[in-house]
């Protein structure tokens, strides 16, 4: 593991660190914020996915996570969004594919099926590696995202939930495979066979019988891709007859920025940690 950089918070750790990636075929960048907790004996851990456009970077320097991980004894930890570097696939002028818009799925299309496999980069590589170097309970573990990477967060949770005890997202693209912003990169990273697509997509997944306790979802009302591409309301009416919990809170005036996300941050924290027995 390369040590990229390590700065003292609330009496924690904040690092950024990098490592080979088998899955992605290239170096890959990760935060983990690690509690003064964690010094003694491990802590419970939760993954924050971010969303288009964005790196580690996004939430560790304007999500506001740290005060309350640290008084909670939250070990979070932060990938990237994508494969990176010269030799990766990328679309230069299309910023919903390609380098900064992975998606959290396995490719299976070229040029992308090489690169491109956030989904086992996320789900299974990641996990063994950084549970190698911190005081991790692999026992409790929370997963919770924003936008893209709430989409991501919603189908890993469904699809894992023998492994996540909690899920939660702020303005997630929860139905992707007809999301203006996702229709695109599904076709090219997945092919054109849509069904190929449900294992991606959050209400197709509930319609296919997959299931979860419970999802917390926070959304603003003046987020501009609220209407065509975020559509929260489809999520609702997907598990309404099914035994999945669902608290979707809409907020006057906020929008799809980190001023929305580090507003509720706390309130996700402490969410987490109430199911994650911190």
């Amino acid at each position: 593991m390369k040590v990229l950089s390590q700065n003292t918070a609330f009496g924690g750790m904040q690092g950024v660190f990098a490592h080979e990636s088998e899955a992605t075929k290239c170096e890959m960048t990760f935060a983990v914020f690690v509690p003064p907790q964690a010094i003694a004996e491990k802590r419970p851990v939760l993954w924050y996915l971010s969303g288009l456009t964005c790196t580690h970077a996004n939430v560790m320097e304007k999500g506001e996570y740290r005060r309350m991980a640290a008084e909670l004894g939250l070990i979070i930890v932060c990938p990237d969004v994508s494969p990176r570097g010269n030799d990766v696939p990328d679309e230069l002028t299309n910023w919903q594919m390609g380098k900064g818009a992975g998606f959290y799925l396995d490719a299976t299309q070229e040029p992308w099926a090489e690169n491109y496999r956030m989904y086992s980069y996320i789900t299974e590589e990641l996990p063994d590696f950084v549970s190698q170097h911190f005081r991790m309970d692999m026992d409790r573990q929370g997963i919770f995202g924003h936008s893209m990477g709430g989409h991501g967060a919603m189908t890993i949770a469904l699809k894992h939930p023998d492994r996540f005890r909690s899920c939660s997202a702020f303005a997630p693209i929860v139905e992707p495979s007809t999301a203006h912003w996702s229709v695109d990169a599904f076709e090219k990273y997945l092919g054109p066979d849509r069904a190929a697509w449900r294992q991606y997509d959050a209400c197709a997944l509930v319609k296919d019988g997959h299931r979860f306790p419970e999802f917390l979802i926070d959304q603003g009302k003046a987020d501009s891709f609220l209407d065509n591409g975020l559509r929260p309301w489809l999520f609702e009416e997907a598990v309404k007859d099914t035994d999945i919990k669902l608290t979707l809170r809409m907020h006057e005036r906020y929008d799809h920025s980190y001023y929305f996300i580090s507003t509720f941050m706390d309130d996700h924290l402490r969410w987490h940690a109430e199911r994650l027995g911190a």
